[in-house]
């Protein structure tokens, strides 16, 4: 089973930079989207033997998540039912028979770390919203989770110490995280392999592959014997991120 995660950084702009065709040659069972930009009836984006599902911010043109699916769930649900946290879009989650979906695209800590504290609020409560769907069934999570966990993830770890993403204190949340019983599936299999998934827009940094691997798929300890394999598809063009690939005998 294939799953597939994209931050297209805008649906509507991606979608004019062939992203039909990506979406075609990927074939994933699930194809996950963070940071779509756009509101419900802003663009109509149907294929052939999906169901679709999205969740939309309050605030136009800003964050956004979807999933396209071959496989109709037993249950869906948007944000983690705290009205501090559901008003971005940030998440779905899809109940399958035998796993939770959770798509999610992380809030950033913007800028002079101005957003950090609401930041690690919502990572508290985002683990204990994943915790509580794995005492159920087995999870696997997918999204932009905006940080680059070890230095081998990201370009210039000195010189990014204390911006956003590269934080001591997001990165330790991360490791909390992967501690209560997740795996990080790509760094699981590839434990030295240095790749990215995410290229600012300045300083020619895709060109110089000055990137951040922050683009994850996660899941329960208990689906480990499962994980064939994981992927980056640095060579797919069309956002500041690339898609990544996750690969179960599910």
């Amino acid at each position: 089973m294939k799953f597939i995660s994209w931050n297209v950084n805008g649906l509507r702009a991606v979608y004019t930079k062939g992203f039909e065709e990506t979406f075609k040659n990927l074939d994933a069972d699930f194809f996950c989207l963070q940071e779509t930009k756009m509101q419900a009836g802003q663009l109509d984006v149907h294929f052939d033997g999906y169901e679709s599902y999205w969740n939309y911010a309050d605030k136009k043109g800003y964050s956004g998540t979807a999933i396209f699916t071959k496989h109709h769930p037993l249950n869906v649900t948007y944000g983690m039912d705290i009205d501090e946290h559901d008003h971005e879009g940030r998440i779905i989650t899809l109940e399958m028979e035998r796993f939770y979906l959770v798509v999610v695209y992380t809030p950033n800590s913007q800028e002079e770390l101005r957003r950090l504290d609401y930041r690690m609020t919502w990572e508290d409560a985002f683990r204990d919203f994943l915790l509580k769907l794995n005492e159920k069934k087995p999870v696997i999570v997918c999204g932009d989770m905006n940080v680059a966990h070890q230095e081998i993830d990201i370009k210039n770890p000195k010189a990014n110490r204390r911006n956003a993403g590269f934080t001591d204190e997001e990165r330790e949340k991360f490791t909390v995280l992967l501690n209560t019983g997740f795996i990080d599936t790509f760094r699981y299999l590839y434990p030295d392999t240095v790749t990215y998934s995410w290229w600012s827009y300045r300083f020619q940094a895709r060109q110089k592959n000055a990137g951040w691997r922050i683009d994850y798929f996660l899941t329960s300890q208990s689906l480990e014997p499962m994980i064939k394999d994981a992927k980056i598809h640095t060579d797919i063009f069309g956002s500041d991120h690339c898609p990544v690939e996750l690969d179960l005998d599910i």
